[in-house]
C-alpha cells in the first residue's frame, strides 16, 4: 500500500520511493536505491527509450513471477535488458556476423532482438523456450541501473492495448494504477507511447514482428 509523500513499503525492512532520476545527471544514491530494490527481490516500473516497464533481477524467480502476474504472461515471454552487447553469449548461441553487426548499428536504441537461446535459458526461467528477446535501451537511466545490478533485467512493457495510452507515458498515472502492486517506480519524466520494434533473429531470415520506434532501415 501506498504511504505519504510516495512512500511504499518494498520489503519487510526495505521503503522504498518513488525515485526521480534524471537521463543527463543519473544520482548515485537513488540509482543505489533502485539496485538494492532489485536485489531484494523487487519488481520495479522504469523508463526506456520507448514506453514504461515492468523489470526484475533476471536471477530472482519470485521477481520474475510477479511480473508474469501482474502482465499475465506465460514464463519466458519478456526481454532482458543489457547495458551493452559484451555478455551476449551468456544467454544466446553463436550469432552469424550478419545479425551481430546489425545489433552493434542499432544498440543501443529501440529495438528487441529475438536471438536463438543458449541451454543456459531455460533453466533460469523455468521454460521451455528456445529464444530470448534482447534490449539495450537507448536511455541511460536504464543502462545505469542494469549496469549497477551486475546482470541483466527481465523486462515487460506497461504497454497494454487496450490501455488509456497516457498509463503508459505519464508517471504519475503509473504510479496510480500500479503503486499498490509494484515495488518501486524509477520515475525519469514523461515516457514514448511508441513500442520498440522486434526482428526475429531466430531463423534463417530476419523477421519484423513489430515495427515500432525502431527504423527498420537497419535491415
Amino acid at each position: 500500500m501506498k504511504g505519504k509523500a510516495g512512500l511504499t513499503p518494498c520489503f519487510s525492512y526495505f521503503y522504498s520511493m518513488r525515485v526521480r532520476l534524471y537521463e543527463e545527471n543519473v544520482n548515485d544514491k537513488q540509482l543505489q536505491q533502485v539496485v538494492d530494490c532489485l536485489k531484494s527481490g523487487g519488481v520495479i516500473i522504469y523508463p526506456t527509450d520507448t514506453v514504461y516497464a515492468f523489470g526484475a533481477d533476471m536471477y530472482n524467480n519470485k521477481a520474475i513471477e510477479k511480473i508474469n502476474r501482474l502482465k499475465k504472461l506465460e514464463q519466458g515471454q519478456y526481454a532482458i535488458i543489457c547495458h551493452d552487447l559484451s555478455n551476449l553469449s551468456d544467454y544466446t548461441m553463436q550469432l552469424p556476423n550478419q545479425v551481430f553487426k546489425m545489433m552493434k548499428r542499432a544498440l543501443p536504441g529501440p529495438y528487441t532482438f529475438i536471438l536463438k537461446a543458449n541451454a543456459q535459458v531455460p533453466k533460469l526461467f523455468h521454460s521451455k523456450r528456445k529464444t530470448i528477446g534482447i534490449r539495450v535501451p537507448d536511455n541511460t537511466i536504464a543502462r545505469a541501473i542494469v549496469q549497477s545490478l551486475g546482470n541483466p533485467m527481465v523486462s515487460s512493457s506497461v504497454l497494454d492495448l487496450d490501455d488509456v495510452v497516457e498509463y503508459t507515458t505519464d508517471p504519475d498515472l503509473i504510479w496510480e494504477r500500479y503503486g499498490d502492486d509494484i515495488d518501486m517506480l524509477v520515475d525519469g519524466g514523461y515516457g514514448d507511447n511508441q513500442a520498440s520494434t522486434v526482428l526475429d533473429c531466430s531463423g534463417d531470415d530476419i523477421e519484423v514482428i513489430r515495427e515500432g520506434k525502431g527504423d527498420l532501415n537497419i535491415l
